[in-house]
C-alpha cells in the first residue's frame, strides 16, 4: 500500500476546503465565500483498497489561510498551516491570481524555498479562468522551479481532482495503513457539528461579526431515535449578540434550522439542536479562552 500524509496550503479563500471535499467525496470541511472560515487543520482520509495490490490511503491536512494576523487567534492559524510543512510527505499550495495580485502568494512562497518537502502547486478555479489569464498564471509559477508539478482544477466542479489524485499517489511511497478503510476524517462528531453551526452563522451574517464568533458544544446527548445538542454561540460584543439572534430571534433560528438540517444528515438521526448566544469580548486576543475554544498551541 502507498500512503502518506498530504498538506493544503493557501492563502484564504482560494478553495482549500472545497477542494479536500472534493477529493472525499463528502463534506467535511465547511465552506463559505468569506475569508478564513477554515480555523483549525483538518484532516481528511482518502482511502482506495483494490484487489489487484495497488491500494493506497491518503491523509490530506486542510489547513487555515495564511495571512497577516490581527490578533492571538490570526496567530494561531496561521502557525498551525506553517507547522504542516514538517509533519506532511507532500505539499499543495493552491493559488487562484496571478503573483501581483497580492502579497499573501509571495510570502507563502519564501516559506516554501526554504522546504525541501516535494511540492505541488494547484491552481483553482479554472472554471472562472480564460485561457490567457490562467497560461499567465501557469507559466509565471512553472518558471520559479520549485514545484514537482502544476495542476489547473474547479475544485467546485470537480475537474481534474482524478489527475491530480494520480500523480500524489505516484510521489507516495510504500507505507502503513493509518486508519480504517470506512473513516474519511478523525475529528469527532461533536467537532463537525460545531464547525456546521459555524458554517450557518458565516453565511447568515454580514462583515465582521463572523470572525468574532466562536460555538463551544456544551451538550451532546445520543438517544436511539434523536440526538439532543446544546451549542453556545460566542461574541465579542453586546451589539453583536443582539444582530445574532436578529429581529424576534429570526436570525438565530434561520441558523439554527440549517445548521439541523445538515447535522441530521450527518448524523441519521433526527437531531434537536438548542442555540444559545453569550458575549465574551475580544476572546480572539485571550490565551485562556483560545485554548477553551480549541485553538491554542
Amino acid at each position: 500500500m502507498k500512503s502518506g500524509f498530504i498538506g493544503i496550503i493557501g492563502r484564504p479563500n482560494v478553495g482549500k476546503s472545497t477542494l479536500l471535499n472534493s477529493i472525499l467525496g463528502e463534506k467535511i470541511a465547511i465552506t463559505t465565500d468569506k475569508p478564513q472560515t477554515t480555523r483549525n487543520s483538518i484532516r481528511g482520509i482518502y482511502t482506495r483498497i483494490n484487489d489487484n495490490d495497488d491500494d493506497c490511503q491518503m491523509i490530506f491536512i486542510d489547513t487555515p489561510g495564511i495571512h497577516k494576523a490581527r490578533n492571538k487567534l490570526g496567530s494561531a492559524m496561521t502557525e498551525m498551516a506553517i507547522n504542516t510543512f514538517k509533519e506532511v510527505e507532500v505539499i499543495i499550495f493552491i493559488v487562484d491570481d496571478e503573483l501581483a495580485a497580492g502579497p499573501g502568494d509571495k510570502y507563502i512562497l519564501d516559506l516554501l524555498k526554504e522546504v525541501s518537502t516535494p511540492k505541488i502547486l494547484v491552481i483553482n478555479k479554472i472554471d472562472k479562468l480564460n485561457p490567457d489569464k490562467f497560461k499567465t498564471i501557469y507559466e509565471e509559477y512553472e518558471n520559479l522551479n520549485i514545484f514537482d508539478a502544476i495542476f489547473g482544477t474547479s475544485a467546485i466542479e470537480g475537474k481534474n481532482i482524478d489527475v491530480l489524485l494520480k500523480k500524489l499517489e505516484n510521489m507516495l511511497k510504500e507505507g502503513p495503513m493509518y486508519f480504517p478503510e470506512d473513516m474519511i476524517t478523525d475529528h469527532p462528531e461533536r467537532f463537525i457539528v460545531s464547525e456546521i453551526i459555524r458554517e450557518k452563522i458565516l453565511l447568515y451574517l454580514n462583515e465582521e461579526i463572523p470572525h468574532g464568533v466562536a460555538v463551544d458544544i456544551e451538550s451532546y446527548k445520543e438517544n436511539s431515535n434523536i440526538t439532543k445538542i446544546g451549542a453556545v454561540i460566542y461574541c465579542e460584543k453586546k451589539s453583536h449578540k443582539g444582530i445574532i439572534i436578529g429581529k424576534e430571534g429570526k436570525k438565530l433560528k434561520g441558523i439554527g434550522k440549517s445548521a439541523r438540517i445538515e447535522i441530521e444528515a450527518l448524523l441519521g438521526t433526527k437531531v434537536y439542536l438548542e442555540l444559545f448566544v453569550k458575549v465574551k469580548e475580544n476572546w480572539r486576543d485571550n490565551d485562556f479562552a483560545l485554548n477553551s475554544f480549541g485553538y491554542g498551541n
